[in-house]
This record gives C-alpha cells, sequence and structure tokens, in this order.
C-alpha cells in the first residue's frame, strides 16, 4: 500500500488499523518514518551516482593526460616540452599514499557512526586544521593570587583590544567529510526519530522521579555500536526525553534552532556559546528542510564549580509532513580534536509538532557519553549524575520560558534584550580565592568592549553555596522587597519598594522591575531587575541605573546601548530526592515554574561584577579583590541569617 499512497488520510489509516490490530498513531509514525526512509536511500542513492559520474570524469581527465605524453612537435618531431609536475613519478606515489590514508581514515569514522565502511568514494586532499592558540590561562595560577601587589592585564588572553582567539579550531573541510557527515547526519535523524516515538522496552519510567529513562540494553541491541568514543574507564552514559507545549509555532522554533546567535538567544543559561563553522547543505529553497551544518557549542551550569561541555556537532533539519518538523544533533570526531573531547553527543534532538492554536508540541531527546576526567565537585554530583543539569528537562522548560518571555515582550512592546550575567564559557579562567568555604571565591578578568556593557576591566566573582531550603523558597526570598536589606549592598540597609513591573511570563515570577531603596545618598540611583523561574531553577539578575538611563529606555530609544553591569543569583535544585520534610514546598513534577521539584536543597550561585578600571590598559590593585571577596562572603553570611540556616 506504501507504494500506491504514501499520505494515507485519517480514514485509510483508521481502515488499517483496524486490519493490523495497531492504534491509528502508531500507523501514522510507521508511514511517517518510511517516508523518511525511503528519503533517505533516494539520497544516497543520488549520491552513489554523482560518486559514479566524477569517476568517469576522472578517467576521462587522466585519458586525455597519457594522451597529451604522446603527442609530437610539429617543429622538430620530438615530445613536447612541459611543466607540468602533475606526472612527477615521485609526487604521483607521495600523493597516492596520502589518499589511501585519508580514505582509510574516513571509512573508519563512518564504520563507527553508521555500521559499515564507505566504499569508492573519490579520493580528496586531508583535512587541514589551523594552529590557533587555545591557551586560555588565568591570571593567578596555582598560587592564587600571593603572587604579587598588582596584575598586569597586558598579560592576561583577550585582554587586547583586538578580537581573541576563538575558543575552537577551525577546520577546513574535504568533499570526503561533506560526503560523510551527510551520511551521518541521515543515520542520525533515524535514530532520533525512533527514539521520539518509541516508548517501551527503548524508554522506561524512573522509579524515582518518573521520568523517562534509556534502557541501554533494549538501546544496544537496536542501535549496535562497536565500542564508547570515549576510551576511559570513567565514562558515563546521561539520557533523558520530555515533551510540552511551546507558545510559538513550528517554523519560528525552527528557523530559531538553525541559526546559532538566535540558538544561543533562546536558551541563554545552557548555552555559553555557539558558532556554525561551516554549512553543509543549506535546503531547500524557502526551508530549512533538508538544511545541515557543523557547528560548535559550550554547554554549561551557571557555576564556577561545573566545567562546560564542549561540542562539534552536525545538525540536520528535515520536515518529516507539513507542520511536522525533526531536528538531530550528533557529534562529529575530528582525529585532530580527540585529546580534547571529553563528552560525545549520541543522536538527539527534538520533534517539534504545529498545534492549531499557533502554539507547538516538543519532544525533546538528550543522550551523551560523558568522560568524567576529574571528579564532579561534591554540590552538583547529585544534580549532575542524575542527569538533570543537561537533561531534556532543563531544555524543555527554558524553551518554554523563555518562548513566553518573547512573546510577552512582543505583546508589550518592549525591548527583549535580557540583562545578561556571567557565563562559564572556556573563554574564562577562574581563580580561587581563599576563604569563606571549601569552595572559596572564584575571580576573573576580562575587558569589556561590547555595546550594553561599560567599557573598561571588569571583575567578576562568584561562589556557590549549599542551603537545606527548597529552591522556590530560596527564589521567593531573593524577589521579596521586604527582606532585601537583609542582604542587598544597593539598598543600603533601607527599605526598597517596586515602582514599575513588566510581566514576561505567565508565572508571577518571572518580570522586570524597576526598584528604589528610600534614603539613599544617591536619589537618582535605582535598581533594574529581571526574574525567572521554571522547573529547571530561577535566576535573580540585577544591576544599578541612572533615572536618565530608564527615562531613555521608556522614551522608545534604543536601550541595547545603555552599558549594564549586572550581578545575581542562581538557583537550581541540588538532585538529591526530596524526603518529605523541609519547608513545604511542592513535589510535584507537573506544576508549572515550581522549581527545586524533587529535590531537599538548594545551590546558589551568587555572581558580582565590578568595573576596576575605565583605561585600557591597567595595573589591577589587590584591593579591588579583597573588596569584592568580602562582598560576596558578607552578603552569603548574610543570606543564611536570614533564612536561618547554619552559617557554616
Amino acid at each position: 500500500m506504501f507504494k500506491e499512497c504514501p499520505h494515507p488520510d485519517e480514514k485509510q489509516r483508521l481502515q488499517l488499523s483496524r486490519e493490523l490490530g495497531l492504534a491509528p498513531r502508531q500507523i501514522k509514525f510507521w508511514f511517517q518514518n518510511r517516508r523518511t526512509q525511503m528519503k533517505a536511500q533516494h539520497e544516497r542513492a543520488d549520491n552513489s551516482a554523482l560518486r559514479a559520474e566524477n569517476d568517469k570524469i576522472r578517467c576521462e581527465n587522466i585519458a586525455i593526460r597519457e594522451a597529451l605524453k604522446n603527442v609530437i612537435c610539429p617543429s622538430c618531431g620530438g615530445p613536447p616540452v612541459t611543466e607540468d609536475s602533475y606526472f612527477d613519478e615521485h609526487k604521483l606515489r607521495m600523493e597516492n599514499a596520502q589518499l589511501k590514508e585519508e580514505l582509510d581514515r574516513v571509512s573508519s569514522i563512518a564504520a563507527k557512526y553508521i555500521g559499515r565502511p564507505i566504499s569508492q568514494l573519490p579520493p580528496v586532499q586531508p583535512i587541514h586544521v589551523s594552529s590557533l592558540d587555545l591557551t586560555m590561562g588565568s591570571f593567578g595560577g596555582p598560587s592564587g593570587l600571593s603572587g604579587g601587589p598588582s596584575l598586569d592585564l597586558d598579560l592576561l588572553p583577550g585582554s587586547s583590544s583586538t578580537m581573541p582567539n576563538l575558543p575552537f579550531q577551525q577546520i577546513v573541510l574535504s568533499d570526503m567529510d561533506k560526503s560523510l557527515m551527510t551520511d551521518i547526519a541521515a543515520s542520525a535523524m533515524e535514530e532520533l526519530l525512533s527514539l521520539l516515538q518509541t516508548n517501551e522496552p527503548l524508554w522506561l519510567k524512573s522509579s524515582t522521579d518518573g521520568r523517562d529513562v534509556l534502557n541501554l540494553d533494549s538501546y544496544e541491541r537496536m542501535f549496535p555500536r562497536g565500542s564508547s568514543h570515549l576510551k576511559n574507564p570513567n565514562i558515563r552514559i546521561e539520557s533523558s526525553r520530555e515533551s510540552g507545549v511551546v507558545i510559538m509555532n513550528g517554523l519560528a522554533l525552527v528557523d530559531m534552532f538553525m541559526d546559532s546567535n538566535k540558538w544561543v538567544e533562546l536558551f541563554p543559561t545552557i548555552v555559553s556559546m555557539a558558532k556554525s563553522i561551516e554549512v553543509i547543505s543549506s535546503g531547500m529553497l524557502g526551508s530549512h528542510s533538508g538544511s545541515l551544518q557543523l557547528m560548535y557549542e559550550e554547554l554549561q551550569v551557571l557555576s564556577p564549580l561545573v566545567p562546560t561541555r564542549e561540542f562539534y556537532i552536525l545538525r540536520y533539519c528535515q520536515q518529516i509532513e507539513q507542520g511536522l518538523w525533526a531536528i538531530v544533533n550528533v557529534s562529529y570526531d575530528f582525529p585532530q580534536l580527540a585529546s580534547q573531547c571529553r563528552c560525545h553527543r549520541f543522536p538527539s534532538g527534538c520533534l517539534i509538532q504545529d498545534m492549531p492554536n499557533g502554539y507547538s508540541k516538543v519532544t525533546w531527546v538528550e543522550h551523551v557519553e560523558i568522560e568524567d576526567r576529574a571528579p564532579t565537585h561534591r554540590l552538583y554530583q547529585d544534580l549532575i549524575h542524575s542527569g538533570m543539569a543537561f537533561g531534556a528537562d532543563r531544555w524543555l522548560a527554558t524553551l518554554q520560558r523563555m518562548c513566553e518571555r518573547i512573546a510577552c515582550l512582543m505583546v508589550s512592546g518592549s525591548s527583549t534584550r535580557d540583562l545578561g550575567g556571567g557565563n562559564t564559557s572556556n573563554s574564562h579562567r577562574w581563580t580561587t580565592l581563599s576563604g569563606l568555604n571549601e569552595v572559596g571565591v572564584r575571580v576573573t578578568l576580562h575587558k569589556s568592549t561590547d555595546p550594553g556593557q561599560p567599557t573598561g576591566v571588569v571583575l567578576n566573582a562568584a561562589t556557590t553555596f549549599w542551603l537545606p531550603v527548597s529552591p522556590q523558597s530560596v527564589f521567593n526570598f531573593f524577589k521579596d522587597e521586604r527582606t532585601r536589606s537583609q542582604w542587598d549592598v544597593l539598598s543600603n540597609g533601607n527599605a526598597v519598594q517596586e515602582v514599575a513591573h513588566i510581566a514576561n511570563g505567565s508565572h508571577p515570577g518571572n518580570c522586570i522591575s524597576v526598584l528604589r531603596a528610600f534614603n539613599t545618598s544617591q536619589n537618582s540611583m535605582l535598581i533594574l531587575q529581571e526574574s525567572c523561574v521554571d522547573n529547571s531553577g530561577s535566576l535573580v539578575v540585577y544591576c544599578p541605573v541612572d533615572l536618565s538611563q530608564i527615562n531613555v529606555a521608556m522614551s522608545g530609544d534604543d536601550p541595547s546601548y545603555i552599558p549594564l553591569l549586572p550581578s545575581g543569583f542562581a538557583i537550581s535544585p541540588d538532585g538529591r530526592p526530596d524526603q518529605g520534610g523541609g519547608d513545604g514546598a511542592s513535589t510535584s513534577s507537573s506544576t508549572h515554574g515550581n522549581v527545586g521539584t524533587r529535590s531537599s536543597g538548594s545551590l546558589i550561585t551568587v555572581a558580582f561584577q565590578i568595573l576596576v578600571s575605565s583605561l585600557p590598559s591597567a595595573k589591577l590593585n589587590l584591593e579591588s579583590v579583597t573588596t569584592v571577596n568580602n562582598l560576596i562572603s558578607t552578603t552569603v553570611q548574610q543570606i543564611k541569617a536570614a533564612l536561618n540556616c547554619p552559617s557554616s
């Protein structure tokens, strides 16, 4: 029947379901998968035909060159004189050896990814990798800040006024690489669709929190692989699946997912950096379907205690049918970068289905292999090893919240710019100051020249600590103007009043506020604050602003050039199972915006940014570092005291 009618209507699907004893949804997904498989087969057949044609042209070219060897000069009757070095015997041997090495390398990669070697490919030149310097040392070194009374900013990586080195290596792709990438992406798409649309026995419900967990035995039977991509006994697998409704149509989501800049803006708390290295295929005209690109991305948890995860991935988009898209991410390993890689992403991604009301239903799958080169910090062991820190739950919760934010601010006509804040990108290296607790205060420096930030040298300082209080209660504490004077140095111990409020989500905690502290010496000083909350955690980010700057923003002028230097708090669950005690926070995982579900405590990262110099080059006195160290230490102690938590 598929040959006669590859797109059966609802009536035909119902008839088939009765005849075969299957659910109509199973019939629908079978036809979707079959159409995807047929399309992939046709693409592979087209590729084979093009390769054969390429071989034919190459043979003709060689025959013509051989014929030219026998041409006789009409003047003297001798062979023609040529300066073409192509037929030099020594160079031919070298080129053949080079091509054979390249073919063996790519065939090995192909066998690892798609279960079979690639043969009969046209010979091409090998990959070339640029010699970018990836050194990103910190200013303190192992001895912290004991090396001297000042820090020479000219010696810091990225401290010059020129563009700093990128944290990823530039890759030059050969035609063979691109052909292999196309095959890998097609195979990854087939695997992702199976992961998205199959339940038991491939996915099982966790007995602790009810989340979908991959059954690795069933997975390995369905998708056999030779061996682990990461050669280390300290290998962990993280897998998760989640689905939900998003306030944005499918086409808009696809457009944002396939643009690396929009991707960072859509997931600012997860993606610290993303860059499209090369577009392998631009897809169909006027559509992203068939689009394939090689990307580099860094994923983060908002704490200096958790290292970022780096990936070189293939991102492939395919429109399954009208109103239904699938986007797959899969790691692509370069041998030159094997020593740097500690994360490998198996086929992961999402299925986006349009809904009649203009919303979308999104089903998300994350599946990664992690090499723990160093022990995970004890504060984050439960959160990371449970898969919650980088899992599908967090991706989907962030997507839902950010789409709500975009929709609300577009309706109100407000700027969609957020307050931003520090991230844990590999371009920032932290130095630890002693004191406070076993974590200490981590500091780093960078020169700021971007619009929207003060120009000069900025000192970033952060620490993370644990509280036996639910994340929702901690978030409420930071949001409450009545308790702000207990911890905020900007209020100088005085009462604080909210003078403006813009909602940017359905949860009352998702909003932008303008606050005023009474009886301050700076009557024109206000506090601009944005708070956000979802099931994965919450943020409270704020910065001092002048009344004149607020007036500029409210008058309709472009606010992106107002210099802001935000500080604030990132709050996340600790990942430990809730034992039913604590402060009575909700434990329902389906409650929208309740942070800290399935959690008995909170992890709080407090971060401050201070402009220490407006000069393009300067020496930083240790007094500034000591000041910010004391500021964070005092703030943490005040928070613990206000929440009746032990100070140690």
